[in-house]
């Protein structure tokens, strides 16, 4: 099949219109016009409806679409591994990682890693759901568990648990509890016990809600659950990493905290060798390193 008809293909599909496409392309609608009639005339199929309003799809075409667009994935991707060197890093990386973390752990440090490679193009994917690495939904996860999925390479960056905290403001006015049993006389902020969350935080969280608590917001990640802690909504459960960037916030008791969870970093084995990789690799090693000597001096300032 002609490389060059499929590309055509492709952009047009991509814009739905083939004066569009021929922009993108620097080609004439008309020789743009005669590239997806050969492909047609070459599959025996109808790849388009022609609509007032552009061209749509038809079945055929989606299933072509489906493959150009698998084919250009990995097409820039090889391209880019091709194009690292030692001396240069550059190109998309997409980096996958929870909401919460991704929010409020890993975006805050990413302008040290643009300051040194100003041509890195991070495609950051926040979600609970576990994408599929060894398929390349995503170049680099980090994940809140050990990775499950043949030919990765891993590796433990920290330990993350989840703890009560709150502002000094809300403390002030509300109070401050001594035992759990107080928390029925606050607000509690979390994530619903039924939303994709690590499990030691929906455990902690379910913990908490026997003690019969009279007001409750939920958020479906920690992001939101911080802006209500922040603006002194109450007491929220939230990962004790935040401790670092929110130094403000008052633990709330104490002797109540989640198991231990592992944060791991992994990668396909195939990138083994991508110098992107490594970069990112070795900025999040540098990071964890400093994040835990800041989280060890405040804990000494505090005692």
């Amino acid at each position: 099949m002609d490389w060059d008809k499929l590309r055509i293909f492709h952009a047009v599909a991509d814009a739905g219109s083939l004066t569009h496409a021929g922009e993108v392309l620097h080609l004439s609608q008309s020789a743009v016009s005669r590239q997806i009639r050969g492909l047609e005339e070459s599959l025996n199929a109808t790849l388009f409806h022609r609509h007032a309003r552009g061209l749509i799809l038809t079945e055929q075409g989606e299933l072509l679409f489906d493959a150009t667009k698998a084919m250009i994935k990995r097409l820039d991707t090889a391209t880019a591994r091709i194009r690292d060197s030692e001396e240069e890093v550059f190109g998309e990386l997409r980096v996958t990682t929870t909401t919460g973390f991704g929010s409020l752990w890993l975006a805050p440090r990413l302008p040290k890693l643009y300051e040194r490679f100003p041509n890195l193009k991070i495609d950051l994917m926040l979600e609970e759901r576990v994408l599929d690495l060894p398929m390349r939904e995503a170049d680099v996860a980090i994940r809140m568990k050990e990775p499950s999925q043949a030919d990765l390479i891993r590796k433990r960056l920290m330990s993350v648990r989840m703890r009560c905290y709150a502002s000094p403001e809300y403390l002030d006015r509300h109070g401050r509890p001594e035992r759990i049993e107080d928390i029925h006389n606050h607000r509690l902020i979390c994530q619903n016990p039924a939303s994709a969350q690590v499990a030691a935080g929906a455990t902690m969280v379910g913990q908490l809600m026997t003690h019969d608590i009279p007001s409750l917001l939920t958020v479906n990640n920690y992001f939101g659950v911080l802006q209500g802690v922040i603006h002194d909504l109450g007491i929220g459960v939230l990962p004790d990493y935040l401790t670092e960037n929110f130094p403000e916030l008052e633990r709330v008791l104490p002797d109540i905290e989640s198991n231990e969870v592992p944060v791991f970093l992994a990668f396909p084995e195939e990138l083994r060798h991508s110098k992107r990789i490594a970069a990112f690799r070795d900025f999040i090693h540098t990071e964890v390193t400093t994040h835990r000597k800041r989280i060890r001096e405040q804990q000494g300032d505090d005692d």
